[in-house]
């Protein structure tokens, strides 16, 4: 570590002299600027201000003849979520016809669009501006349309409606699209101070907030196969016992309810009621041993009906277990240091 010894400007300014390697490799001189961030530990970040565009941030991508439809998946978004604003494929061969919905897949997931294309290459490009988003406000839109999932699939117990739950799981993609949005966010802001002082976080910030988007998502993934399993029942012309129901839609209103009021106070920074949330839990367990074993099924209804409703059962306590991690979280940073941004 390189040590600089502070000096006087003058009667009230203070300054250091800048390594010449750096301002170098940062093309700096005397009369540019610089950012200066202030963190919470007490240390000071440096950054150039480029008075030139900043170099897109790209990526090449070579697919082989055979590669899988996953493999391709999981690379662009590796490479969406480190930040490329602009990934290039090209095909050892030629794009094969599941590749190129595997692409497209990704493309109609994500942020991005294809801006060239022909039998071997594709050029994709991400259409967001990091430095305009807020990731508190993308975190509120993504828990609106988890929570109206976890509402609608209550009203999928109480009437049995099949088109409510078809449209709680096309939902799901809207959540991924955001959780792939604030994930590249976050992890940009971890990377950039820069970044990180326009989107107001810190680095104790980026981890609560990943922590917490992928707790969001789990809860619509789990909205989605209590849909998935209502949908089945219906289409099976299946229902399940009177009681048992109740029991289900009890414990899915407590459960969802303490989901939607723990990332509220996770966002407000109100731990006030996450003491309650998490005690709720134990009524959600006493109303999940009440139904454990579950009442036998009528004569003539098929085992399918009773794997179904244990998965209904199972996704409930998980969104109640979901809604505590995220109260004691909320605890957690309520002890934490505030930043300070200049």
């Amino acid at each position: 570590m390189e040590q600089r010894k502070i000096m006087a400007l003058g009667k009230a300014s203070r300054g250091i002299s800048l390594p010449k390697t750096w301002l170098k490799r940062n093309t700096l001189d005397r009369g540019n600027w610089v950012s200066l961030y202030i963190q919470s530990d007490g240390s000071l970040i440096v950054h150039p201000v480029l008075n030139v565009k900043e170099k897109v941030k790209e990526i090449h991508l070579h697919i082989d003849a055979d590669e899988t439809q996953d493999s391709i998946i999981r690379r662009m978004i590796g490479a969406y979520l480190d930040g490329y604003a602009l990934i290039k494929l090209t095909s050892t061969r030629i794009f094969t016809v599941n590749q190129q919905k595997a692409i497209r897949q990704v493309v109609g997931r994500l942020y991005m669009m294809i801006t060239e294309s022909d039998a071997s290459n594709m050029v994709i490009q991400t259409m967001i501006d990091e430095s305009k988003a807020s990731v508190s406000n993308t975190v509120v839109r993504m828990h609106i349309i988890t929570y109206s999932m976890c509402r609608d699939t209550v009203n999928c117990l109480k009437n049995w409606d099949g088109d409510l739950a078809r449209s709680v799981v096309s939902l799901e993609d809207d959540v991924d699209q955001l959780m792939y949005f604030l994930l590249r966010l976050i992890r940009g802001a971890a990377a950039s101070p820069s970044l990180a002082n326009q989107l107001g976080l810190d680095p104790v910030d980026c981890l609560d907030y990943q922590t917490l988007v992928y707790r969001i998502e789990r809860v619509a993934d789990h909205a989605t196969t209590m849909a998935v399993c209502i949908l089945a029942l219906i289409e099976d012309r299946a229902g399940i016992p009177e009681g048992l129901l109740t029991t289900l839609v009890k414990a899915a209103e407590i459960s969802f309810s303490s989901y939607d009021k723990a990332v509220q106070c996770f966002l407000s920074k109100d731990i006030g009621p996450t003491n309650e949330i998490i005690d709720r839990q134990r009524e959600i367990e006493e109303l999940y041993r009440d139904i454990t074993p579950l009442p036998n099924l009528a004569e003539g209804q098929e085992t399918s009906t009773l794997s179904h409703a244990v998965t209904i059962r199972e996704r409930i306590m998980r969104i109640s277990q979901i809604a505590a991690d995220i109260s004691e979280l909320t605890i957690d940073r309520a002890y934490k240091s505030e930043s300070i941004f200049s």
